[in-house]
């Protein structure tokens, strides 16, 4: 249930982070709201998950697959590119997040 909850959290961290984009600066209604309202998700169902899983692996997972997820939707959904390094680098983070998952004792599953 943990890594649902986990799970959660990413998808409402960069719903909120997409908003953000499109709140302009907090003058627009309803992107704010999002904004507003998925962070505080967010952060709810992250701390719900580190009643069960050790900080350092949830904040590694929630930030990493936020930040690849969030990238990927600044590409297809904003039309920002992407250069080599910047795909290296996020290819970094998604290899560190699956090596963290699949072969660290510190995750329980």
């Amino acid at each position: 249930m943990q890594w649902f909850i986990l799970s959660l959290a990413i998808v409402a961290e960069v719903i909120a982070t997409s908003a953000l984009k499109a709140s302009n600066e907090f003058t627009r209604l309803w992107p704010s709201v999002i904004v507003v309202l998925g962070y505080g998700l967010a952060f709810y169902c992250l701390s719900i998950t580190l009643r069960t899983l050790p900080i350092g692996v949830v904040y590694a997972i929630w930030s990493g697959a936020g930040v690849a997820l969030i990238a990927l939707i600044g590409w297809l959904v904003f039309g920002q590119s992407l250069d080599g390094p910047a795909i290296a680098g996020l290819g970094l983070i998604v290899a560190g997040v699956v090596v963290l998952n699949v072969f660290s004792k510190s995750v329980a599953h």
